[in-house]
């Protein structure tokens, strides 16, 4: 597939590649690479990009055949041995996806995607101390980027160190103001320290953007209830619940600030 005729050269195909991967076609951008790779079977550019797409498409085997030819060319290519960790992590790997991302670190000190990659790997695995130090190593090479600090704060709140994780969540909206999903975690930490009506003006500042959004609909029913302002709560819940029957009720059912409703008939109607 082409985009404008046929490519002179790899640098061509490659770029083309790059606009198909770009627009997450990346299943058209593989085929551009192999073409690329035809020519020049020891292009970085084409091998490394190639196994970014095949990660995507969670193929994750022939990924880690990309990163690798790339790292018998450059042994210390730190982004190919994050990519190749990433993929082992997938694969149910994690012993070997934590040596790679090691290995990343190893090659350059300063690469900070290593270490929050590594840190949600430990966060997946049940080894949540440790990725809050991991994600504290990231933040100091990159203060300014929020995402990091973000997957600490969702840590945080695994931990129940909500004033903490709360704290994380605060920082971020006051220097990226239109981080939605860091306002909706700042609500839900400010209801999880029982501040449940600054929560819920939060919660409306979402809806009124995104209206449909089910999550934070349960959110705000969760809080009205706890507010005892439960005929809002019940319309929201039911508007919840209709939305995703499933995670909902499963969510319902182990949430406490629900307990004084297992009573009320139109609670049982809408939970059925």
């Amino acid at each position: 597939m082409i985009l404008f005729g046929k490519p002179k050269n790899p640098e061509d195909v490659i770029y083309q590649a790059m606009a198909f991967f770009e627009r997450n076609q990346p299943k058209a951008a593989i085929t551009l690479f192999n073409q690329a790779l035809k020519a020049d079977p020891k292009n970085i550019q084409a091998l490394y990009n190639k196994g970014l797409a095949l990660n995507q498409i969670r193929k994750y085997q022939d990924a880690i055949t990309s990163f690798d030819k790339v790292l018998e060319i450059k042994s210390d290519d730190a982004p190919s041995l994050n990519n190749r960790a990433i993929a082992l992590g997938e694969m149910g790997n994690p012993e070997d996806a934590e040596k790679y991302y090691d290995k990343a670190i190893k090659a350059d000190s300063k690469y900070a995607t290593a270490y929050y990659n590594k840190g949600v790997l430990y966060d997946k695995i049940g080894k949540q101390e440790e990725a809050l130090g991991i994600l504290d190593e990231a933040i100091k090479i990159e203060p300014k980027n929020s995402s990091s600090r973000f997957y600490k704060g969702i840590v945080l709140g695994k931990l129940n160190r909500h004033e903490e994780a709360l704290n994380c969540f605060t920082n971020i909206c006051h220097a990226h103001p239109q981080h939605m999903d860091a306002l909706f975690h700042k609500g839900i930490e400010l209801a999880e320290i029982g501040k449940h009506k600054q929560a819920i003006e939060i919660f409306d500042k979402l809806l009124a953007k995104h209206k449909k959004n089910v999550n934070v609909t349960y959110a705000k029913s969760r809080s009205l209830a706890a507010v005892d302002q439960i005929d809002q709560s019940l319309e929201l819940l039911k508007h919840a619940i209709s939305q995703n029957r499933k995670v909902i009720k499963k969510w319902v059912e182990h949430e406490k600030i629900f307990d004084k409703l297992q009573d009320d008939e139109r609670f049982k109607k809408i939970i059925k």
